[in-house]
């Protein structure tokens, strides 16, 4: 539900009969969104394609990673449940405790072990609520959801930031956990840390605030919220990071949390066993050994981030300001129009209805082409007029 709603909405109506004559799933199920993953490019004769619809890295691995892939024999043993020389290695990465970190399968399985510690169905037999922005990352709703809680989505402001005036305003004693997604995808923007601890001190301290990182890397701005120093001095805030997007290792499934140990102690308990294998675990310790050519690979794609960035700006295309490895183009009723032109140019992008398109930063012939296409594109996007306050 919406912010709006959530405020204004009665008391739920009773559930109907459930029909005892066929299979039928939970009647949550029915009302989830379906995760729409970013396809492939299609095939066009005379050009490469190139996806740029699922923000991943189009530079792969380092090779220490492919070596520990290539070396992986012992496909018939279980992994190691609590991912010992994965959270050692990211202990010393991130100078944290390894006890504070918990592994998952991709940042969001471990969201999925959070909400399952921490959101669901109350005492009351009333579902808890989780407050997010929206339009925010689409698997959001359907793990809230999963998790038997109740959505409450606060609109993001016109440049597609958080509100998190009006997110904090949503906070009842029904909200459990609060999602805090830096930089938001799709949108781009990214989270000020002056902002973020304004916002925490009108948070009570028994809600979960994640603050949801998965393009940390990608952030080169000064004065950007980090959920690692958050951590330190919240004890409940959560900082969800991943491998897939930096590290190139999308395809493993390699997350974790960072949380206070009064946090941590209950998502050892909430996490499926073996969740993270053992293949991906060697994968990302191996990443993190070699942390000089991953980012060294990071600063290539933020450098063509900030040439497309020039080309969008140069052909008077407006958008949200972006520290993440895509950009956000709000084309409104013309987004279906664009990415079926990219499509027959053998790019893939990833629409979101009527309300814009999310395009990742890809190799650099890709990210060529894309502008090559914006510039032929009669309808260039613009961003809103921003809001004015009333005279007082």
């Amino acid at each position: 539900m919406t912010a709006m709603e959530h405020s204004t909405s009665a008391q739920a109506p009773s559930a109907p009969p459930r029909d005892t004559t066929r299979i039928t799933p939970r009647a949550a199920l029915g009302r989830l969104p379906a995760y729409a993953a970013g396809k492939p490019a299609s095939e066009v004769p005379g050009l490469v394609a190139y996806k740029l619809a699922s923000n991943e890295n189009p530079f792969g691995a380092v090779p220490a990673v492919r070596e520990a892939l290539a070396s992986f024999a012992d496909v018939n043993r279980y992994p190691d449940p609590a991912a010992t020389a994965l959270r050692e290695a990211l202990a010393e990465h991130l100078d944290v405790p390894a006890e504070d970190m918990v592994a998952g399968a991709g940042s969001l399985g471990a969201l999925n072990q959070l909400l399952a510690a921490f959101a669901g169905t109350g005492e009351d037999g009333q579902p808890d609520e989780v407050v997010y922005a929206w339009r925010s990352f689409e698997a959001y709703p359907i793990s809230v959801g999963l998790a038997g809680a109740t959505s409450v989505q606060v609109p993001n402001l016109p440049d597609g930031s958080h509100d998190l005036d009006a997110m904090a305003a949503a906070v009842t004693g029904r909200t459990r956990v609060i999602l805090l997604c830096t930089p938001n995808n799709p949108t781009g923007p990214s989270l000020r840390d002056d902002a973020v601890r304004e916002f925490l001190a009108k948070v009570p301290p028994h809600v979960v605030v994640v603050v949801d990182e998965a393009y940390t890397e990608f952030q080169r701005l000064a004065g950007l919220a980090n959920g690692i120093d958050l951590y330190r001095e919240h004890p409940n805030v959560v900082s969800l990071r991943t491998f897939s997007k930096a590290h190139g290792l999308a395809g493993l499934r390699v997350g974790y949390t960072v949380a206070q140990q009064d946090v941590t102690r209950h998502l050892r308990q909430s996490a499926p066993a073996f969740s993270v294998t053992e293949v991906a675990q060697l994968a990302a310790v191996a990443s993190l050994k070699s942390i000089e050519q991953v980012d060294e690979r990071v600063e290539q794609l933020v450098a063509e981030r900030e040439r497309v960035l020039r080309g969008l700006t140069e052909l008077g295309w407006q958008y949200p300001e972006t520290q993440a490895n895509f950009v956000w183009l709000p084309l409104g009723e013309h987004s279906e129009q664009f990415a079926r032109v990219c499509d027959e140019n053998a790019l893939s992008v990833r629409r979101f209805g009527a309300e814009g398109v999310r395009v990742s930063f890809g190799e650099p012939e890709a990210n060529t082409r894309f502008l090559e296409l914006c510039a032929s594109f009669p309808h260039p996007s613009t961003m809103p007029a921003p809001q004015r306050t009333a005279d007082r």
